[in-house]
């Protein structure tokens, strides 16, 4: 009996970890962190001068969270259906972004070598660049599979 026990209390712990959503108002509080980061990069890009690179990290990590927060809220309307397109929409980022990371050094040396044949170093993406890959997949797929449902 006391397995029984413990098995049900780690099965409703991992449903209420699957399950976990964020309220639909943090959807706008990602919406506004989201465009103010890019607002923010324009202004820093343009308009700054000097060297400003913990700026940048800060307006990097500002745009991940925004779309995070974007990706983690309640759809106004969440039912099964919902659930069950947003967890379709993950699977299809993660697949994406591990291609996207094992071919984008490859093609970014190759690219590289073409337009200038000084012998370009191979190196791998960074962490932002395949966090903001999978987010935006994941945004676009959950949006174009609920309009499609």
């Amino acid at each position: 009996m006391k397995k029984q026990n413990f098995i049900e209390c780690e099965r409703k712990g991992l449903e209420k970890l699957i399950n976990f959503r964020l309220p639909h108002y943090f959807y706008s509080i990602g919406i506004a962190v989201l465009g103010a980061a890019i607002v923010m990069m324009f202004i820093r890009a343009f308009a700054l001068e000097g060297d400003q690179e913990v700026l940048k990290v800060i307006l990097q990590r500002g745009l991940l969270i925004g779309m995070l927060l974007m990706s983690t809220a309640k759809d106004k309307d969440e039912d099964e259906m919902v659930v069950k397109l947003r967890m379709q929409s993950y699977t299809y980022a993660f697949v994406a972004g591990v291609v996207y990371a094992l071919i984008m050094p490859f093609v970014d040396y190759g690219v590289s070598n073409a337009v200038d044949s000084g012998g370009e170093e191979f190196h791998d993406i960074g962490d932002f660049q395949v966090l903001l890959f999978m987010l935006m997949i994941q945004l676009l797929c959950f949006h174009t599979l609920k309009r499609m449902r």
